[in-house]
């Protein structure tokens, strides 16, 4: 059984990192504050110049719910369109009806543009009205794996619904647990889930190296970035449990 872990990039510098701790797949995302949003395509270019490891982008072009009006929808295709320009290997995607049904339609009407890419469907899952419904769904778009935290905000409130759903699964696609994942747990998620794709953030923060800061502005200007420590660390715990 061959253990892959996926890593959030939000900058350029977590993806070198992310590449030289070695982990498997990079998420490349812009907007940590909003939950991850549509990277440029300067910010897809130069990752992809400075990592060879898969990168998928993430394909949403705001913040906030997954039901998308027909405007949205055209811009994600055609951020789709130069994600295959720029390199990518894979894209991440994630569309809603109103009634918490997955848009099976247009989604699979993004995994046909994205080919001969990969597409990963993100955690709108978790805002679906059935698990089990929406698993079946999105099976039959064509996507590769649900990146998903048990419905739950995080993978430790739903391991038992993670284990469920990678049963329910089996080959037909990948079930990846994310939001919380942590090198102090993902021996245990693996162990109690099942799964064998991981995804993290493994975030902290970068302070600004400014030498004159505005006080009067009352913000910190700090930067979300991957700890290569954590990543370390994560990949150390899922190999230890790979061994056992």
């Amino acid at each position: 059984m061959s253990y892959k872990l996926e890593v959030i990039a939000f900058n350029l510098e977590s993806c070198s990192a992310i590449e030289q701790c070695g982990a498997n797949r990079i998420e490349l995302c812009d907007n940590p504050g909003e939950g991850g949003t549509t990277p440029s395509y300067g910010f897809l270019k130069r990752a992809r110049a400075l990592v060879s490891i898969d990168l998928y982008a993430m394909i949403r072009p705001r913040g906030g719910d997954f039901l998308y009006s027909n405007d949205e929808f055209e811009a994600m295709k055609a951020d789709i369109l130069r994600c295959k320009e720029a390199g990518c290997d894979g894209v991440v995607i994630g569309m809603l009806n109103a009634d918490g049904t997955v848009d099976k339609k247009r989604n699979a009407q993004l995994v046909e543009l994205a080919y001969p890419l990969g597409v990963t469907f993100h955690r709108a899952f978790d805002r679906t009205r059935d698990a089990f419904e929406a698993l079946e769904t999105i099976i039959e778009t064509g996507c590769e794996r649900i990146l998903t935290s048990g419905r739950t905000p995080n993978v430790a409130e739903g391991a038992d619904v993670l284990k469920t759903l990678v049963q329910a699964a089996g080959k037909r696609i990948i079930i990846m647990p994310g939001s919380g994942v942590r090198s102090n747990n993902i021996a245990s998620l693996a162990k109690q889930t099942g799964a064998v794709e991981f995804h993290t953030s493994a975030r902290t923060m970068l302070h600004s190296e400014m030498k004159y800061i505005n006080h009067q502005m009352k913000e910190e200007l700090n930067t979300v970035i991957a700890d290569a420590d954590e990543i370390k660390k994560t990949l150390n715990e899922l190999a230890a449990f790979h061994s056992v």
